[in-house]
Order: C-alpha cells, then sequence, then structure tokens
C-alpha cells in the first residue's frame, strides 16, 4: 500500500494533538540531555540549558522537539533507566509549562516513554524500532501517542540489498505495533541513516528513497552531522551541517516528511527552497501528473 508522500497525512499524537504531514517539510529539533552524544554532548546536560536550546530551535522553525537522554553513537555506554528519566523528564515538564511545541522522547525503554508522555511528551521515538522493548508500543497505544519506529542495522546481520533490509526489519517492527493496537495514523518510519550502514548504504538509501513508500506511512530522515555526510565531506561532526542541509534537500524532494536536524535554520532554509520548487512542479504538472502547456 504505496503512498504519495506530498499529500496531507493528519499525524495523530498524545494528548490530542495532531501534526500534519505532506505539503511541507517540518523540522525536529536534536535536543540531547546527555555528556557524551557525538556532536553535542555535554553542551545541553543541565535542564536550563537543555530548555534554552529547545526554545532556540523553536524560534529558528523547529515544529517538533525531540528530548534524550541516552547517547546512539556506536560504542556509547549504556545509562540505566532512573539516568535516562532524570535526564529527560525535568527538561518535558518545563517544555511543556512553557510552550505549546510538540514534544518527542527519545527512548526505548516503556517506561521511560509512559513517564515521559504523562510529563507532557506527544511523540515516542524509539531508535530501536520496538524491537528492544516491545512493551514500548503497548504504552503508545494506551495513551494514543505518535510513534517514530526507526530501522536499525545494530546488532543483527543484515540482508545485502539496503532497501530489502528495510522491509525485513520494519515488516516485524509494524507487526509488534499492530498486535498492541497502534492504529496507522499514529505512525512515521524512520530508514535509520547512519546505525551500521556505511557511506555507500547511506548513499544508495537515499537515492532509492521512494522504494519505501510502499509502506504506507510518512517517513522521517535523520542524516544530521552523521557519518557518512563527513566521509563524503572530509568534514568534522560539528562542521557537518551544510552537508546535512544538501541531504534534508535531497530528501525532501523524494518525499521525507519530518527531518531530525541539529541546526534548525540551516535546515529550515534547504527546506523552504526545496518545498518552494515542489510546489512550482505541483502547480506546471497539475493535480493528474500531466505538464500543462499554454
Amino acid at each position: 500500500m504505496t503512498i504519495d508522500p506530498f499529500q496531507p497525512f493528519e499525524w495523530m499524537l498524545a494528548h490530542g494533538r495532531t501534526l500534519t504531514l505532506g505539503p511541507r517539510g517540518l523540522l525536529m529539533a536534536i535536543i540531547n540531555v546527555t555528556p557524551d552524544s557525538f556532536s553535542d554532548g555535554g553542551i545541553y546536560n543541565e535542564t536550563e540549558a537543555a530548555v534554552s536550546q529547545a526554545m532556540r530551535c523553536l524560534e529558528d522553525g523547529a515544529v517538533i522537539l525531540d528530548i534524550g537522554g541516552e547517547s546512539t553513537r556506536p560504542g556509547a555506554a549504556e545509562v540505566t533507566a532512573a539516568r535516562e528519566q532524570d535526564r529527560v523528564l525535568p527538561v518535558i515538564s518545563a517544555l511543556a509549562r512553557q510552550t505549546d511545541a510538540i514534544i518527542s522522547i527519545d527512548t526505548y525503554r516503556a517506561e521511560t516513554a509512559r513517564l515521559a508522555i504523562a510529563a507532557g511528551a506527544h511523540i515516542v521515538n524509539d531508535v530501536h524500532g520496538l524491537q528492544r522493548e516491545p512493551d514500548l508500543a503497548g504504552v503508545a497505544a494506551a495513551v494514543g501517542a505518535g510513534l517514530c519506529i526507526m530501522h536499525t542495522g545494530r546488532d543483527r546481520e543484515k540482508l545485502a540489498d539496503v532497501v530489502r533490509d528495510q522491509y525485513h526489519f520494519l515488516d516485524r517492527s509494524l507487526e509488534i505495533a499492530a498486535a498492541a493496537g497502534v492504529q496507522r495514523d499514529r505512525m512515521v518510519l524512520d530508514p535509520g541513516f547512519g546505525f551500521a550502514k556505511d557511506t555507500d548504504e547511506n548513499v544508495a538509501l537515499m537515492a532509492r528513497f521512494d522504494e519505501l513508500f510502499d509502506f504506507g506511512l510518512p517517513l522521517l530522515a535523520g542524516t544530521s552531522r552523521k557519518r557518512f555526510i563527513g566521509a563524503i565531506t572530509g568534514r568534522e561532526a560539528q562542521q557537518r551541517d551544510a552537508g546535512t542541509a544538501a541531504t534534508t534537500a535531497l530528501l525532501r524532494m523524494a518525499g521525507a516528511a519530518v527531518f531530525r536536524v541539529h541546526n534548525v535554520a540551516i535546515n529550515r532554509d534547504a527546506l523552504l527552497v526545496a518545498d518552494a520548487m515542489l510546489a512550482s512542479k505541483m502547480h506546471a504538472t497539475g493535480q493528474h501528473g500531466k505538464e500543462n502547456r499554454p
């Protein structure tokens, strides 16, 4: 069941909120409340600093604030659930009081997700695609949270073809979600750029992005400052924002709906250009895909 990625899709979220995906690209700002994230670890490790950064991201054009308390960089040490919750819950509570922005909790833990939603979060963003703690799907279903389900190649044997592996992994994730009662209008998929994919695989995934719309769900792209951008550009992590913005524009043209980024401002500009081009193209072709000629 394929979808037209540019047609409106009402993403249903917790606390009665919704987001319209499709007609324009939306930005999800990365707020890492961690000491060891790969490009900004320790910068926003205190509640006040994280909240201030989140508010700046909203001013720059973010629509979603993604709050995480455990680094997902390769080789990062796991933290306890209690430590993760101590980091993220005060930030989510403060943001829920200070803004009406959409808040996402970046976690694979069911209990952290439950507490975060109670504190005011609207979306659960799981980098393990519900396959680390499947109970998370039940938590999301019970409270009506939006759910971002990510593909990962870590800790398993991948299929050789990068797109076939997407279906191999995410079909299982969607089975877990369906069994828990998560409705399809609550879900977005993330192909998991990076996450045990080498440079060639990441580039191939971008080139074949349209093949993922057979899932029938909107797609989120998380390329920000990833290692493959560094491999292509020769830049260190904190110097990869221009490369990130290039992938944002390319993937928006390919149909991605949401973009998870560190630098909101530069990616906002990239999306404005891409969406202007898309609007012009749609005007020229009309509703039926035939070019309008004078």
